[in-house]
């Protein structure tokens, strides 16, 4: 969900911190006891978002978080942030950490600890399946609507991509939540969405769905679990245990029930 390019010494960081052992006995781990406390913005299907009554949270992040708590012998605990604010509440202890379709960068890692990535994203442009323009990047925009949602990876490309080459896109449209994105474009106030590959493979398989993808912007994302700066002890932990979610089949058997692909094999 959250920024562009990885290097690949960051990459090797992350897979030595994923051989570490925790250091402290399970139990101590988290700020409350018997609890993994799990920030997430709960409305990024399906990655996170509410089952039909409106209270469970169901995706491919909530079960993961849950299968890592499993591990730790804990149970877990979402806690539904805004995505605007849900930096600010691991750094002030809000939860012990964010499963949110966490995009890993550089620039993140100076501020923040993040464990081994666990899945592999790009961006996309989605358009409708009867559009008349049907752009394979950014620069074939031009003159048409686009929207995407703000403060995301979808974001930060666009912005970057708009300083490096000086072109304008004028009706761009930020919101709060994707799925508002989708709704602008199924009732043709916007023309294309930019978005992660995992968010639209939900859209993309539903019988009758109205949408295809026009492009791929960029494919060197992957995510991971992001805790506060410091945390060395749940982050190695919690390395520890999506390893043994791998190596079980528990992470592969998720994604090919939520995605009907593995998007986690290749980080193995």
């Amino acid at each position: 969900m959250k920024s562009m390019k990885i290097a690949l010494l960051g990459i090797a960081v992350l897979i030595c911190l994923a051989a570490c052992k925790p250091k402290v006995e399970r139990g101590e781990l988290t700020m409350k006891k018997g609890f993994l406390m799990v920030g997430m913005e709960i409305g990024y299907p399906p990655m996170e978002y509410f089952a039909e009554d409106g209270k469970t949270p169901i995706g491919f992040d909530v079960e993961m978080a849950k299968a890592l708590a499993d591990k730790l012998g804990l149970q877990v605990e979402y806690v539904d942030t805004a995505w605007d604010g849900i930096f600010a509440g691991v750094e002030t202890d809000k939860y012990d950490c964010i499963m949110s379709s966490v995009t890993y960068t550089e620039e993140r890692a100076k501020r923040y600890n993040f464990t081994r990535p666990y899945v592999v994203n790009s961006q996309l442009l989605i358009v409708r399946k009867d559009a008349s323009a049907k752009p394979k990047n950014l620069e074939e925009i031009q003159g048409l609507r686009l929207t995407f949602q703000g403060e995301t990876t979808s974001d930060e490309l666009f912005q970057e991509w708009e300083r490096s080459t000086g072109l304008k896109i004028n009706e761009v449209y930020r919101f709060d939540k994707v799925m508002n994105c989708f709704d602008e474009l199924t009732l043709n106030r916007a023309d294309v969405i930019l978005v992660d590959s995992v968010v639209a493979a939900d859209y993309l398989s539903k019988p009758g769905n109205p949408f295809e993808v026009s492009g791929e912007v960029s494919n060197d994302e992957v995510l991971a679990i992001c805790l506060k700066k410091g945390n060395d002890a749940l982050t190695n932990a919690l390395n520890t245990a999506l390893n043994e979610l791998f190596a079980d089949g528990t992470l592969p058997r998720i994604s090919m029930r939520i995605f009907g692909t593995d998007v986690v094999s290749s980080l193995w």
